[in-house]
């Protein structure tokens, strides 16, 4: 994706953010479950990677926001297989729907892994891939589920991580269902949690119109209790947590 397509796709997001009091409402439900997990006990910095269109730092000022590409919310620009933290700097780092653009999830994690201190959490919040979501992603989402594509763990010497755009809504659910010992052996995972999120495919996210009001947000909430009890059916969201050995 080059600059002038990431522009184009984060101005219709903002345009969708502004106009849509209801998704900024469950944005918020969803940042809320974020901030449970950051450790604002540990020195060091907090992190979003991708912030896109800059909504978690409204509910976490102190957030150091970045992006692969510049715009006027954003603090500074990151790769996140080359970040220009120091060793043991940042004490979380956070991701809102920006694992699945990893093409080499593994050289990622050893990075994030790096900058963090000890006991500093990397905290994911992605797609989920249940039969629900496997409907939901793969008929009204542009970006592709890929549940069977090979998944590349590290980029080879000499590759460019960065240079092409990858999108694989299904990697989180395929990654953290296989936590391999090799793989996650600097790691304490602490959470793994899975959710139908029917509100959020409701409203119709940044994209679709909404199929409800905002008054109606309470009894949605309530049947999301009862379907995240079933997440292999109805799940469409999860959320990792990671801690730093």
């Amino acid at each position: 994706m080059n600059i002038d397509q990431h522009n184009l796709e984060i101005q219709k997001n903002l345009e969708a953010w502004n106009k849509k009091p209801l998704l900024r409402e469950i944005y918020r439900g969803f940042y809320d479950l974020i901030l449970k997990w950051v450790r604002s006990d540990l020195k060091g910095e907090v992190v979003e990677l991708g912030s896109g269109i800059g909504n978690f730092k409204s509910v976490y000022p102190k957030c150091i926001a970045t992006d692969i590409f510049p715009n006027p919310w954003i603090d500074q620009v990151e790769s996140a297989y080359n970040l220009s933290f120091q060793n043991n700097s940042v004490s979380n780092l956070v991701l809102f729907d920006v694992f699945h653009h990893l093409a080499f999830p593994g050289s990622a994690l050893k990075e994030f892994n790096r900058v963090l201190a000890k006991d500093g959490r990397v905290i994911i919040f992605e797609p989920y891939i249940s039969l629900l979501g496997l409907i939901i992603y793969g008929i009204f989402h542009h970006e592709p589920v890929s549940l069977f594509k090979k998944i590349n763990w590290f980029y080879k010497n000499g590759e460019n991580p960065d240079e092409q755009y990858y999108a694989a809504q299904g990697n989180a659910t395929r990654v953290f269902k296989d936590l391999k010992i090799e793989r996650f052996k600097d790691w304490n995972i602490l959470e793994i949690k899975k959710m139908s999120a029917l509100s959020y495919v409701l409203s119709g996210g940044f994209s679709k119109p909404s199929f409800y009001s905002i008054e109606v947000l309470p009894i949605i909430k309530k049947i999301e209790k009862v379907l995240d009890l079933l997440p292999l059916i109805f799940a469409t969201r999860m959320m990792v947590v990671l801690e730093k050995k």
